[in-house]
């Protein structure tokens, strides 16, 4: 049977580079919800006739491509849509997730989900894991990766949801604050998990 880990964390934290260090160090294979779904968003034909009843043609392109400028003015223009869209597009997001998952022939595989506990992903994993770091050191990495402003990167953190709350009921915890060793955090996730692989 294969256990799963979801893995999440706030923005910066550095949930990406944890999930490639279990790439490459331990050989988990990982689910990237956010880049899976952008697939699924122009080849699942249930999510594009989908997005086409709610906002017309003009939510693709003419190379079928989604039309993300106009998404994005819907989803801004109210809360709900934001609900409204996730209904339609997470049902198959988990259920691509759950054919990845039995091709996977792995003891252990990973879902990376910036939107794990809200988008209900959680119930689909046998545990969760939050990469935290400080606030500070998480605006300075975003800053320096997205060339933002420090006011630009406070508003988008203000849109997520707040993990320090999720911290209790998560199972694992890993720290990312730039002085504590990584790999060494992971060993001891791997000998939880796994220990007959390490």
């Amino acid at each position: 049977m294969t256990i799963r880990i979801g893995i999440t964390g706030g923005i910066g934290s550095g949930k990406s580079y944890e999930c490639q260090l279990l790439r490459q160090h331990f050989q988990i294979p990982i689910y990237d919800c956010d880049t899976e779904a952008k697939r699924l968003n122009v080849e699942h034909p249930l999510i594009r006739q989908g997005l086409i009843d709610l906002l017309g043609p003009d939510v693709y392109l003419a190379d079928g491509q989604l039309n993300r400028p106009f998404l994005s003015q819907y989803l801004f223009a109210d809360p709900s849509h934001v609900q409204t869209i996730n209904q339609l597009i997470h049902p198959h997001v988990f259920n691509d997730f759950e054919q990845w998952v039995q091709r996977q022939h792995a003891p252990l595989v990973g879902t990376e989900s910036a939107i794990l506990f809200e988008s209900g992903m959680y119930k689909l994993v046998d545990y969760t894991l939050i990469v935290t770091a400080p606030l500070q050191t998480r605006l300075e990495r975003v800053k320096q990766r997205d060339h933002a402003t420090e006011a630009q990167v406070l508003n988008r953190m203000k849109m997520q949801q707040d993990y320090e709350s999720q911290l209790p009921s998560s199972h694992f915890v890993i720290q990312n604050d730039g002085s504590t060793p990584l790999l060494p955090q992971l060993e001891q996730l791997m000998e939880k998990l796994i220990p007959e692989t390490t």
